[in-house]
């Protein structure tokens, strides 16, 4: 069986999630509304099929529901320049998480608003 590579990938949100979503706004109190909102994920499948997979409510064949509300509701469009430097190399699946946890405080400490699992 191959080894599954992972890919972080970056979303950025409608900043309506800012106003809307109370879990959002107080996981980002540095937000001062100049940047952008956005949520950060890692998959094993390539960001454009995973950003399709959030936006339709995907379910696996065992019914769980696979993608996040608020990229569903609130996603918009892809933000490679903010993670391709990132995935130049392969990662496994625990490397990948790493990845994403470090981006997603990176860009809040840039001022972006930032959601993440």
């Amino acid at each position: 069986m191959p080894v599954l590579s992972y890919q972080v990938y970056v979303v950025e949100l409608s900043k309506r999630v800012f106003t809307e979503n109370f879990k959002f706004r107080a996981a980002n109190p540095q937000f001062n509304g100049v940047l952008e909102c956005l949520y950060v994920g890692m998959s094993s499948k390539p960001p454009q099929e995973r950003l399709k997979q959030h936006k339709t409510g995907y379910r696996n064949e065992k019914g769980h529901k696979l993608s996040a509300n608020i990229v569903q509701k609130y996603g918009r469009y892809l933000r490679p320049s903010l993670y391709d430097h990132i995935n130049s190399q392969r990662m496994n699946r625990q490397e990948a998480l790493i990845a994403e946890e470090k981006l997603a405080w990176d860009l809040r400490r840039a001022g972006y608003a930032v959601w993440f699992n």
